[in-house]
Parts: structure tokens; C-alpha cells; sequence
């Protein structure tokens, strides 16, 4: 595999909810410091429960990481509480643009300072939000309920970004989004990871959009790795194309696991 200086690892993690439902079955994942990764797949696969492991967050849903281990650097997040993750570095923007209503924009933004002093800091911080999303900016005053579906991802990717992350976890960001908008957003995360040498996980059924930025991808399906790849590799394998960029020669979309080419698959997960 092409990574060189691991940031975080999962090692055949497997989580269930309400102790019985088996939602990732030894999932292992490697994520290298300073890149872009994605992980694609359908609903269901597994996408957000794992965003969620990383993040400590999945009491909220009753589900619990019960088997294998998340590692960040030298620390083993699953053993965390969640505050105690965030402090790490590691922020989740969660699907669905979760703003705070009935709150402006910019106070939008300035709670993602909650756990920092630094006012300086976070002025700064502020207006490098304003140059990467201008549109923010003659936004400030605005309630965050009035803004468009655009808007408000910019509005959460901007919260993350004045908390300082050393990782980004992205859920479905371009999720409802116009195309041009969501092409706008995908350049600014390319941005932030070039510029801001910030790390990305990206979780998306938008297969081109994730791997036009990543360098590179796994593939999820009913809570298990069923591909990993770089980025090109993954854009010309014939059954990412078949079950993950479009319909199959048939006209029909199917599942994965009807797919019949066993020894390329072998060969990807090898």
C-alpha cells in the first residue's frame, strides 16, 4: 500500500448496535498524515457508522465498537470519549448540514471555537473561513435556518475548520447539492488539504467527485472493505464502474456481491 506515515488505522473493527446488529465486520483501514482518503458505497453500507466510531459518537445511536481497535498517532480512540477525541484533532462534519437554526452565521462558525482561549487565534481563524467561503462572509448577520442547502455546507465545513483540525471526517457532503455547488465545495476541501495540510476521510456515494481529490479509496458494501485502491486504479476497475458509476450491461443495478469477478476482486483486496 502506497502510505507512508500512518495517521489513523482501523484494525478489523466491528460495531453493533443495540448489541445485536453487526454493522462493520472487520473493517480495516489506513488513512496516511496530509491526504485525502474516501470511502465509498451505497445507504447502508456502513459509510456513517464508521465516521462515527472514529469520532466517539456512536452511543448516540445505542452502538458500540466491540471488537478490533482505532488508532490516531499513539492513541486508541476507541477507548475515548468523544470531547476527549475532539481535543485530538479529529472533527466530524455530519451529514445533513446540521447548523444551529436560529442562530447567525457567524456565531454559526464561532462554535467551533468552543474548546479553545485563543481569541487571536480565532479571529484569525474566522477570516481564513471568509477567504475560503466569501459567501459566508455578507452572510455573517444571517440566520443560519434562512440559508440555502449550499450555504449551510459551507456554514458547517467552516465550523470544523475554526475548531483546528489535524483530521476532517466529511459525511456526504455534496449530499442534495447542485453539482456546481458541490464541484465548488470539493475544491475548497482540496484546498484545505493542500493549504491547510489538513487530513481528509471523505465518506460519499459521489464516486467521481470523492476520487477526483482523494488519492485514495475503499469501497464499502453490507459493513465489509470489498475494495481498495489508489484513485485511478479504483476509476478504471470495471466493477466500480459497473456497480458504483452507473447501471450494468444489463440496464439493472445489482448488488456487489453479485458480481462474478472473484479473482480481480482477490486481487484488490490482496
Amino acid at each position: 500500500m502506497l502510505v507512508v506515515e500512518l495517521m489513523l488505522k482501523l484494525d478489523n473493527v466491528e460495531v453493533k448496535y443495540l448489541d445485536a446488529v453487526l454493522a462493520l465486520k472487520g473493517v480495516s483501514l489506513e488513512v496516511a498524515d496530509g491526504a485525502v482518503f474516501a470511502v465509498l458505497g451505497g445507504n447502508g453500507a456502513g459509510k456513517t457508522t464508521l465516521l462515527k466510531s472514529i469520532s466517539g459518537i456512536l452511543h448516540t445511536d445505542e452502538g458500540e465498537v466491540t471488537s478490533g481497535g482505532i488508532y490516531f498517532d499513539d492513541y486508541r480512540l476507541d477507548k475515548l470519549p468523544p470531547e476527549d477525541i475532539v481535543k485530538l484533532g479529529i472533527v466530524q462534519v455530519m451529514e445533513g448540514r446540521r447548523v444551529l437554526e436560529h442562530l447567525g452565521t457567524e456565531q454559526n462558525l464561532l462554535a467551533g471555537a468552543h474548546l479553545r482561549s485563543d481569541r487571536a487565534g480565532v479571529k484569525r481563524d474566522l477570516e481564513k473561513v471568509y477567504n475560503y467561503f466569501p459567501k459566508l462572509k455578507a452572510l455573517k448577520r444571517q440566520s443560519a435556518g434562512y440559508l440555502s442547502g449550499g450555504e449551510q455546507q459551507m456554514l458547517v465545513v467552516g465550523r470544523a475548520l475554526i475548531a483546528r483540525p489535524k483530521i476532517m471526517l466529511l459525511d456526504e457532503p455534496s449530499l442534495g447539492l447542485a453539482p456546481l455547488i458541490a464541484r465548488e465545495i470539493f475544491d475548497v476541501f482540496k484546498r484545505l488539504n493542500e493549504e491547510e495540510s489538513i487530513t481528509i476521510l471523505l465518506v460519499e456515494q459521489n464516486v467521481n467527485a470523492a476520487l477526483s481529490i482523494a488519492r485514495y479509496g475503499y469501497v464499502l458494501e453490507t459493513g465489509r472493505v470489498v475494495l481498495k485502491g489508489t484513485s485511478s486504479e479504483l476509476l478504471i476497475n470495471e466493477d466500480v464502474k459497473e456497480f458504483y458509476l452507473g447501471l450494468s450491461l444489463s440496464g439493472k443495478r445489482r448488488s456487489y456481491h453479485d458480481v462474478k469477478h472473484y479473482k480481480r476482486r482477490k486481487r484488490w483486496l490482496g
